[in-house]
């Protein structure tokens, strides 16, 4: 694929010339060079400069959308012409929370190496947005996650539901919030511990977003005390302190066998959907669809049905 286009999707990703420059191990004046080069090829203007980072103008988010898409299809034909030349087996990329990956996609892919001895095989663990990023950038063929309630219909992924899962909150031994059951508002009160918090790059997925800098965005603003992409540092956290972790309920054996306790709810919660995430354009190839058919085995195992 073309560098200028890698460039400007790293320039858009990062939201500053500084920070891509780095991510690209190139300097930031040519950097800066290659960005104008491109603008004028174009012949519009694509960027918006001013001491807080860069913005996309409506130019540029059109052709950050498509360079998105060029790509993926263009890493989609390597992968297919290596495997048609009989390079490599096929292996699995996936994404997943940690709940799932707990619960089923862990004996599936030892399954999946039982299969193919020689395939490789890479998980990507990590909450919906940062999976979602993976999967646009074809470094992930599907995940599973919960959904994603308003995601931009651009993005061109595709959600497939595999179930309703309910919520359930977490804490300590001996956790004031013990032997009776409590209200949310008796659970909001004491701080809570993050496990999913969306990073300010990933607010370009959202149909109601328009691309900010971060010093601008208020999109990583929470109600938490303690937030960690390792869902093993916020069990940690909780174990030792008076916080409380809100997490999938179907995880409650798992939690309890860590040493957590879960609080008694005096009220329901609602239900919420998980499934998988795969690109659109890659759904029926013949591996992503037997992937699918595997995951949605193993879901129904273990996890409610619709």
């Amino acid at each position: 694929m073309d560098k200028l286009l890698n460039q400007f999707l790293a320039v858009a990703d990062a939201g500053t010339i500084s920070g891509a420059a780095t991510a690209l191990f190139v300097t930031q004046p040519t950097l800066t060079f290659n960005m104008r080069k491109l603008e004028e090829t174009m012949g519009v203007p694509l960027l918006l400069r001013s001491s807080r980072g860069v913005e996309l103008t409506e130019y540029g988010e059109t052709l950050y959308q498509n360079a998105r898409l060029m790509r993926r299809l263009y890493d989609n034909t390597l992968s297919a012409i290596a495997h048609q030349r009989g390079r490599t087996e096929q292996g699995l990329r996936i994404g997943s929370g940690y709940s799932w990956w707990t619960l089923f996609i862990r004996d599936m892919a030892i399954d999946y190496s039982a299969r193919y001895p020689n395939a490789r095989i890479h998980v990507s663990l990590g909450n919906q947005l940062r999976c979602m990023d993976q999967l646009l950038s074809g470094d992930i063929s599907l995940f599973v996650a919960h959904e994603i309630e308003g995601l931009n219909r651009s993005t061109g992924a595709k959600f497939i539901p595999l179930s309703r899962v309910g919520q359930g909150y977490f804490c300590r031994v001996g956790h004031p919030l013990l032997g009776r059951p409590r209200g949310m508002a008796e659970i909001e009160a004491y701080p809570a511990v993050s496990g999913s918090l969306p990073e300010t790059r990933h607010q370009r997925f959202f149909e109601t977003w328009n691309r900010t800098t971060t010093g601008s965005a208020p999109f990583d603003q929470g109600k938490y005390i303690f937030a960690s992409n390792s869902l093993t540092a916020c069990l940690d956290y909780v174990e030792r302190s008076d916080a409380v972790l809100g997490h999938t309920d179907v995880m409650a054996d798992e939690f309890i066998r860590r040493g957590l306790v879960r609080i008694e709810l005096n009220e329901p919660t609602p239900l919420s959907r998980i499934g998988i995430y795969v690109l659109t354009e890659r759904a029926e190839e013949a591996r992503v669809a037997e992937l699918l058919d595997a995951l949605r085995t193993a879901a129904r195992a273990v996890l409610p049905p619709l």
